[in-house]
């Protein structure tokens, strides 16, 4: 929430901001490393990459229910391959995926990638992750729409098993790992779900560490967008035997290409003072598209937010 400090009120909300990966920032992924160190300097609390394959021309599933897919979508880069380059540039920042498509890689080679990201960074990373929407996308790497849930379940248990067991085993619908050492571990890598529907709900509450809620600058009912599901899920998992404190939340604010930097940082103050999000990022996808203009904005929002 907010607390006040010599009469000023301050936002006590952690903002963070996304990586410039996708459309016209993609010819400049050599710039990558700079705004990391930029944004840290600018004093952001986190960096976040996304996870798209492709976009189809003709797609059976549009984006966000639409017709068609955003332009800026047209190209992209690997989101562990570019927080591997802000690791190496960066010492504070937290380190996020929003969302990693889990069911499209081997979940032996994401385990292992994610624990390498982990200690690179120092125990930085954050893994959110989702299964993503576009039958192309799948087609493209080989796995079956249909498996994406059972997938990301299984994934669950081998990410379990690489970063907590010595040996690893797992007896797996996809992939069995037979008594194998692994004995290098991670700091600890906390694990976000996005989702919705009922079973991602469950999910959340039986096994992750937080979910990921979305909304946009102007939204009308923070109650709505991030507090009754919030709840929602901490009951589960008390249900489910854990302790609901448990349910962390990180809070995407995905502004439109007509939003304001000042209606941006307003937002942010809404979720301080009307909810318990204390880590929230923005993504900058529709408002630059390049570095040097993603940093002048990084410096904005913080100013308007704070």
């Amino acid at each position: 929430m907010r607390h006040a400090t010599g009469g000023v009120i301050m936002v006590d909300v952690r903002i963070g901001f996304c990586v410039p990966q996708f459309g016209t920032a993609a010819a400049h992924v050599d710039d990558t490393m700079r705004f990391a160190a930029g944004a840290e300097e600018r004093g952001a609390a986190s960096l976040w990459t996304g996870d798209r394959l492709l976009a189809a021309v003709d797609p059976r599933v549009g984006y966000g229910g639409g017709p068609g897919i955003p332009p800026e979508f047209d190209a992209a880069h690997d989101p562990l391959a570019l927080l591997t380059a802000a690791a190496a540039v960066t010492t504070r920042v937290q380190l996020g995926t929003s969302t990693l498509n889990a069911p499209w890689y081997p979940a032996a080679l994401l385990a292992r990638h994610a624990l390498t990201l982990d200690r690179i960074s120092g125990g930085r990373l954050l893994l959110g992750l989702g299964t993503g929407w576009s039958p192309e996308e799948y087609d493209a790497v080989g796995v079956p729409m249909h498996e994406r849930g059972a997938r990301l379940d299984e994934f669950l248990d081998v990410a379990s098993a690489w970063w907590h067991d010595e040996p690893v085993q797992v007896d797996g619908r996809f992939a069995t790992i037979a008594p194998a050492h692994v004995r290098v571990k991670p700091h600890g890598i906390p694990v976000y779900l996005a989702g919705f529907a009922e079973r991602a709900r469950r999910r959340i509450a039986e096994r992750a560490d937080g979910f990921l809620p979305v909304v946009q600058p102007g939204v009308a009912d923070l109650d709505a967008a991030v507090n009754t599901p919030w709840q929602g899920l901490r009951d589960a998992a008390a249900e489910a035997g854990r302790d609901p404190s448990s349910i962390g939340a990180a809070l995407r604010v995905n502004p439109r290409s007509t939003d304001s930097t000042d209606a941006i940082g307003e937002t942010l103050r809404r979720v301080a003072e009307q909810t318990d999000v204390e880590h929230a990022f923005v993504d900058l996808l529709y408002l630059a598209g390049d570095a040097d203009t993603s940093l002048d904005l990084v410096s904005a929002v913080l100013d308007a937010a704070g």
